[in-house]
C-alpha cells in the first residue's frame, strides 16, 4: 500500500489535589514486556513492529536467522513506504514473510474522526488497540507556492500535570503511549499527505518528558533517513518543565526545545503549572540554558498562553524580560483557546500586542501565534482524544463541535 470567561482575580484556578510528584509516578515512562514464552524474547509475543526502530528490525531478523540487512528493508518497507502487508514486501524472502505473519504484526491506528477546519488544519482521532483514544493535528502553512506543513503529536493518554488552561489536563491521565503508538500518528499523516511532514511539533496531548524512553525511540525514527527523514532542527519537544529528563534529553538528542512557561514568577506559575512546585523557574531556567548550550543558532521557544487579567499585564512583561535575560530565546504568545467549562478568557488584541511589543523593545523576539482550527477545537490547549478511567468508561465531551465520522 502505496503513501498515496476570565475573573479579574484566580481564585478559581484548580490546584492539583496531590504533592505534583506523586501525579507524575503515574506518568513516568516503564519499559514494555512481554509474554512469558520459550522462544526469545523478541518473538516471544506478537510484536508491532511500529514499536521497533532500525536496530530492532535488524536484531528481529536476526532472531529469526536471517542477516541484519533485512531488517533495513522492513524498516523501508514499513516507514518508508507505508507498507502493512508482509505479503507485498517483495525483497524479503517467502520464509522471512512467512515467519513476520506468525510473530509480528503492524498495529496503525484507526482513524475514528476527520475534523477539517477553513483554513485547511485537521484534527484526527485515532483510536488505539485498547479503545484509548489520542488526536493529533495536521497544520499547512500558508504561504503560496510552500508546500510545508506540521503534524502535532501526542505523547500520552491525557496528560497528569493538571495545567489549569488546558482541556487535555481535564480528561485526567491513563497511561503513556507506546514509541509505535507516537510514530503511528506520523505513519497516519504521512499516507494522508503523500510524504512525511516537514516539521513535527511533540504538543499534543500529554507531557512528552514524562514519557521519556518512547520519546526518544520515536524521535530517533522520525529522523532516521529509511524513515521520515524529518531534520532535528524542525522536530520540536515540548515540555511544561521536567528539569531532570531536560537533562536527560540534551545527552541523547538535538532537537528544539519549547517550554511551556505561561508564567513570569514562581508564585503564578505555581497555580497555572503545578508541576513548578516542583521544578522552580530557578532549576527550570538553567536547564533550558544547558540545553541549547554554547551554539548560537539555537535557543529556547517560550509559549505563554495570554489569559485577561492573570498574566498578560505589562509588569507581567517586565518580569518575563528579566527572567529570561541572558538566555537565547524566542517568546511565542499563544492567544488563551477557550473549551468548555473553562474559566478563563483571552486577553484583548491591545493587550497582547501592548505586550508583545514591550518584549520586542527589549530585545526578545516575540512573535504571537496565530489560532488555528479552533472552530473544530484543534488549537493549542484544546486536544482532548477520549481518556478512559479505569473502569473503561469515557467522559462525555458537552458542547464540543460535531466531528466528521471517518469513513
Amino acid at each position: 500500500m502505496p503513501w498515496v470567561k476570565s475573573p479579574p482575580r484566580h481564585p478559581s484556578l484548580n490546584p492539583i489535589a496531590n504533592d505534583c510528584a506523586t501525579t507524575l509516578m503515574a506518568a513516568v515512562s516503564v519499559p514494555l514486556t512481554l509474554t512469558t514464552d520459550t522462544r526469545s524474547p523478541l518473538v516471544a509475543a506478537r510484536q508491532n513492529l511500529l514499536d521497533l526502530d532500525l536496530q530492532g528490525c535488524e536484531a528481529l531478523v536476526t532472531e529469526l536467522g536471517h542477516k541484519p540487512f533485512h531488517g533495513r528493508n522492513l524498516f523501508k518497507w514499513i516507514h518508508k513506504h507505508g507498507v502493512t502487508d508482509f505479503g507485498a514486501m517483495t525483497d524479503l524472502s517467502l520464509k522471512l514473510r512467512s515467519q513476520l505473519q506468525e510473530v509480528a504484526e503492524i498495529r496503525t491506528p484507526h482513524l475514528v474522526e476527520d475534523w477539517p477546519s477553513a483554513d485547511g488544519t485537521r484534527k484526527w482521532v485515532l483510536e488505539l488497540a485498547d479503545g484509548q483514544r489520542v488526536e493529533s493535528v495536521y497544520i499547512p502553512v500558508l504561504i503560496p507556492q510552500e508546500r510545508r506543513h506540521t503534524l502535532c503529536v501526542s505523547s500520552q493518554v491525557g496528560c497528569a500535570l493538571d495545567c489549569a488552561f488546558c482541556a487535555t489536563a481535564r480528561q485526567g491521565f491513563n497511561r503513556n503511549l507506546t514509541s509505535g503508538e507516537i510514530i503511528g500518528q506520523i505513519w497516519h499523516a504521512t499516507r494522508w499527505l503523500g510524504e512525511s511532514p516537514s516539521n513535527i511539533v511533540m504538543m499534543g496531548m500529554g507531557e512528552p518528558l514524562a514519557n521519556f524512553d518512547n520519546l526518544v525511540k520515536a524521535l530517533a525514527i522520525m529522523q532516521d533517513d529509511l524513515a521520515y527523514m524529518v531534520a532535528k532542527q524542525r522536530l520540536t519537544v515540548s515540555t511544561s518543565g521536567i528539569v531532570p529528563n531536560i537533562h536527560r534529553l540534551a545527552e541523547v538528542s538535538a532537537v528544539s526545545l519549547a517550554v511551556s512557561l505561561h508564567a513570569p514568577n514562581d508564585a503564578l506559575r505555581d497555580e497555572l503549572v503545578p508541576i513548578n512546585r516542583k521544578y522552580p523557574l530557578e532549576t527550570l531556567i538553567p536547564a533550558c540554558r544547558a540545553y541549547i548550550g554554547d551554539n548560537p543558532r539555537r535557543r529556547v521557544t517560550w509559549e505563554y498562553v495570554m489569559l485577561d487579567g492573570i498574566n498578560d499585564s505589562l509588569t507581567h512583561a517586565r518580569q518575563l524580560i528579566r527572567l529570561l535575560e541572558g538566555t537565547r530565546s524566542k517568546v511565542n504568545l499563544i492567544p488563551f483557546n477557550p473549551f468548555p467549562g473553562s474559566d478563563f478568557r483571552t486577553s484583548s488584541p491591545e493587550r497582547i500586542e501592548a505586550f508583545r511589543d514591550r518584549l520586542i523593545r527589549s530585545g526578545l523576539f516575540t512573535t504571537t501565534r496565530k489560532t488555528r482550527g479552533d472552530e473544530i477545537a484543534a488549537a493549542c490547549g484544546q486536544l482532548v482524544g477520549r481518556v478512559r478511567d479505569r473502569a473503561g468508561r469515557a467522559p462525555v465531551r458537552a458542547g464540543w463541535p460535531q466531528p466528521v465520522v471517518a469513513a
